[in-house]
């Protein structure tokens, strides 16, 4: 069997084509008729844990299991090695397996480890980093996953300003906790109306929840109009990654302050994605815009399971187990390990400025790739994206909005990623989702890449799945 990406793409390397044979699918570890490593351990895992997967957007079908990651590479269980996009949905950002993280979690396994008393070193100085490296940051507490940080996030704007409503945005994905968990990639019929993303959500907990389009302020003024005084707090990913890459304008940001500011509702951004990813201090760093609290996970440790909040002083003091009116409580919060990793990973940020200008610079080469090579095939897409992240959307452009999405050719997206990653190059084939660029990422593997697009794009046009 020839094995997807056996050897690492290069620029002048042929590219491999977007279909497998049925053989190379199967992985060449099973005999012939017998299912693959991969099949077999995903078909074990159905039988102890519901659907086989432990988070719902984890099943792909195949591959079905992976086994190793090394940098920009990951192997699945069938022996097949894929140059990564998927990134862990974002969370490695110097690469997988980096050793300045690696070496500083296994010092902070020979420490004290976890003690659940008192505060440890690794704690306080990650906090200290967080206040230094993010704008809003005056105090901060540590969680363990970014559904914890926006969980405290709401529970605090609203303990803060004692009013019932949140304002979220239409596609805008924030955790799986009841106050937020609707109105993700909708489809359109329910777009901007009821649509929860799960069952046994209470009532009022949804209705508590308002829909505002992105990049549309006065969307947001009709629902502040609307209930007067009543809202807590907007929430947002500045740049709402969950279905793609949606880039807010300056004049939104900036008027979604003044806006926020004005009314007194507390001004949260989600930057459990872009934060560390865009720039050390997040999107709010880029953009200027300072809002009042900040959420954060994902790349700060570089894979290892972290989360946090922080923002204005007076607003954190809440947390404050002396006088404080909102519990903070979670038995690994601080865990000396994810601190461990945080700090390293911040660290290397600090030590190379030049980190966000090149995987930058690499992210715009593969968006002007996939322009370039729409526009010479006749497709209706739109590459999209910002820093190290990229999407292709089968819909013509300018897309600013959710509405402009509800235009997107999902099934010609699923196919564009699945047919992507058939030929070696993981992209997680689910509508809307983005790809990643980490540190790990070479121009030259950009450049493969492109080449193996070109060679998809082209094929997908000749089967009729997308046309000009």
């Amino acid at each position: 069997m020839v094995r997807a990406t056996s050897a690492r793409p290069s620029a002048t390397a042929p590219s491999r084509k977007a279909t497998m044979s049925s053989t190379e699918r199967t992985g060449s570890d099973a005999p012939a008729g017998e299912a693959s490593r991969g099949r077999r351990l995903a078909e074990s895992a159905a039988r102890v844990i519901p659907g086989g997967v432990n988070s719902a957007t984890r099943y792909i079908g195949e591959p079905y299991a992976f086994v190793s990651a090394d940098g920009a590479y990951v192997t699945d269980a069938d022996g097949r090695r894929y140059l990564d996009y998927h990134a862990a949905f974002g969370a490695m950002v110097l690469g997988h397996n980096a050793p300045v993280v690696n070496d500083a979690v296994r010092a902070a396994v020979d420490g004290p480890g976890l003690i659940g008393l008192g505060v440890s070193e690794l704690e306080v100085e990650l906090a200290r980093r967080v206040v230094e490296v993010i704008p809003s940051a005056e105090s901060a507490i540590s969680t363990m996953s970014g559904t914890e940080a926006t969980f405290q996030a709401v529970r605090l704007a609203r303990a803060v300003t004692g009013r019932p409503y949140i304002v979220k945005f239409q596609g805008g994905f924030h955790g799986s906790h009841d106050a937020v968990a609707r109105n993700v990639i909708s489809a359109p019929e329910r777009a901007y109306g009821r649509d929860p993303l799960s069952k046994g959500i209470l009532d009022p907990a949804l209705d508590a929840t308002l829909i505002a389009e992105f990049n549309d302020l006065a969307s947001v003024r009709t629902l502040l109009d609307r209930h007067p005084g009543q809202v807590a707090a907007v929430i947002m990913e500045p740049i709402p990654h969950n279905v793609g890459a949606l880039v807010p304008t300056q004049e939104f940001v900036e008027g979604l302050r003044a806006l926020t500011a004005e009314t007194g509702t507390v001004l949260i951004f989600d930057e459990v994605i872009t934060g560390f990813r865009h720039a050390l201090g997040g999107y709010q760093e880029v953009c200027g815009v300072t809002p009042d609290l900040t959420t954060f996970g994902k790349g700060m440790a570089n894979g290892v399971p972290i989360g946090g909040l922080a923002g204005r002083r007076d607003l954190m003091e809440h947390f404050n187990h002396t006088g404080g009116d909102v519990l903070l409580a979670g038995t690994f919060n601080g865990s000396p390990i994810s601190s461990a990793a945080a700090i390293a990973t911040i660290d290397h940020l600090r030590a190379n400025p030049d980190f966000y200008e090149r995987t930058h610079a690499l992210g715009q080469r593969m968006r002007d790739g996939l322009s370039a090579i729409v526009a010479d095939l006749g497709i209706d897409a739109t590459a999209a994206g910002f820093g190290g992240v990229f999407a292709l959307y089968f819909a013509k452009g300018p897309i600013r909005g959710y509405r402009d999405l509800m235009r997107n050719d999902n099934s010609a997206y699923v196919a564009f990623h699945r047919r992507m990653t058939e030929a070696g190059y993981l992209m997680l084939p689910m509508a809307l989702k983005r790809n990643h660029i980490s540190g790990a990422h070479t121009a030259e593997e950009i450049d493969a890449t492109l080449s193996a697009a070109a060679d998809v794009l082209a094929g997908m046009r000749k089967d009729g799945i997308v046309g000009g």
